[in-house]
C-alpha cells in the first residue's frame, strides 16, 4: 500500500494546479501544500518549481513522477490479485484501441479461453488517451494502443503494422480514379472523434500535405467505427481507417479504397505497459503469447 501522499503528488503532476488537484481529491489546497512538502522533505529535494503562476515539475519531480506511476499500478495490481486469490485462477486486466479491440484481440482472447479455461478476463476498449490513463491508475496490466503516445513513460513491443486507407461507397465517382488531397476535401468527411488513434493519424496526414480539417467543409464526427462504415457504404461521405477494420466490405464491393497519388502510409499497433514494473516477466510472456496468435 502507498502512502496516500503518493496520490496528491500525482495528481499535481497531471494538473499543474493546486486548486484543482484539492477539487479532484476532495481536500484543501492547504493540505495538497502539506502532502506535497513532506514529499520534499521525505526525498530531500525539490520537485516543483513556480515561476510566473506556472507549475513545472523539476528533474527530480519527474524522475519520483514515473516511478511513483508505474508503483502505483503494481500496487493496485498486487491488491486485486490478493484479493481475489484462488490457486486455481488467474486475473487478466487489459485494453485496447477500437481497431485492433473489434478485429483483432477476439481470435486473442478466444485462443486464451482455450489455452487457460479458468483465467478470469477483464477487457476495455477506449482511445489512445483513456488507455494511456488506466495504464497510470493501475486499472488495466497492459494495453494495445495505435497512434502517437510519450514512450519515454513506457516499455513497448511492436505489434504489427497495419495500412491506413481512405474509404468510399464502391459507387462514389472517386473510387475509379486517382485522385488528390486537394480533391477529397469536396467530399464530406467521417472521423472518428478528438483523443482517437485513427483521427490523430488523419490529422497528422492532413499537415503534411498541407491542409487541415478546417478544408472540410462537410464534416461527421461519430464515435462507432461501424456506423463510420456504414454511411460511408450509403455514399454519405468518406472516411480514414485502417485496412483490416474494412477488409471484408472492400472484398464485398460494399466500400472501396481511395486511390490517393503518393501515398501510402502504415501505422504501427504497440503493446505498451508501464516502465519499471515488477510484472515486466509477465507482460513480455503475455506479448509473445499474443503475437503467436496474431502471426497464425
Amino acid at each position: 500500500m502507498l502512502d496516500f501522499r503518493v496520490d496528491t503528488f500525482i495528481e499535481l503532476c497531471r494538473t499543474k494546479n493546486y486548486t484543482k488537484t484539492a477539487e479532484a481529491l476532495h481536500m484543501t489546497q492547504p493540505a495538497v501544500s502539506q502532502h506535497i512538502k513532506y514529499l520534499e522533505e521525505f526525498y530531500g529535494c525539490k520537485l516543483f518549481n513556480y515561476n510566473k503562476k506556472i507549475l513545472t515539475l523539476t528533474p527530480q519531480g519527474e524522475a519520483l513522477y514515473k516511478y511513483l506511476l508505474t508503483m502505483r499500478s503494481d500496487a493496485n495490481k498486487i491488491q486485486s490479485e490478493i484479493k481475489e486469490m484462488d490457486p486455481n485462477r488467474k486475473n487478466l486486466h487489459f485494453g485496447a484501441t477500437f481497431t485492433i479491440g473489434e478485429y483483432i484481440i477476439p481470435k486473442i482472447i478466444s485462443e486464451i479461453s482455450n489455452r487457460y479455461p479458468d483465467i478470469n478476463i477483464s477487457f476495455i476498449i477506449r482511445d489512445t488517451s483513456e488507455l494511456l490513463e488506466e495504464l497510470r491508475k493501475g486499472n488495466i496490466d497492459f494495453a494495445f494502443i495505435e497512434g502517437f503516445f510519450e514512450k519515454t513513460e513506457y516499455e513497448y513491443y511492436l505489434f504489427s503494422k497495419e495500412r491506413f486507407v481512405g474509404i468510399c461507397a464502391a459507387n462514389n465517382p472517386i473510387a475509379t480514379e486517382i485522385t488528390k488531397f486537394d480533391d477529397i476535401v469536396k467530399e464530406r468527411i467521417i472521423l472518428r472523434e478528438k483523443g482517437s488513434g485513427t483521427r490523430d493519424i488523419f490529422e497528422k496526414i492532413l499537415y503534411d500535405n498541407n491542409l487541415s480539417l478546417n478544408n472540410f467543409t462537410r464534416k461527421y464526427e461519430i464515435e462507432n467505427i461501424n456506423m463510420i462504415k456504414e454511411l460511408v457504404k450509403e455514399n454519405k461521405g468518406i472516411s480514414f481507417i485502417y485496412e483490416r477494420a474494412v477488409e471484408k466490405e472492400i472484398l464485398m464491393r460494399k466500400l472501396a479504397p481511395i486511390n490517393l497519388e503518393n501515398f501510402y502510409e502504415e501505422r504501427e499497433f504497440n503493446f505498451v505497459f508501464l516502465k519499471d514494473s515488477i510484472h515486466r516477466e509477465e507482460y513480455q510472456e503475455w506479448y509473445n503469447f499474443m503475437k503467436d496468435i496474431y502471426n497464425l
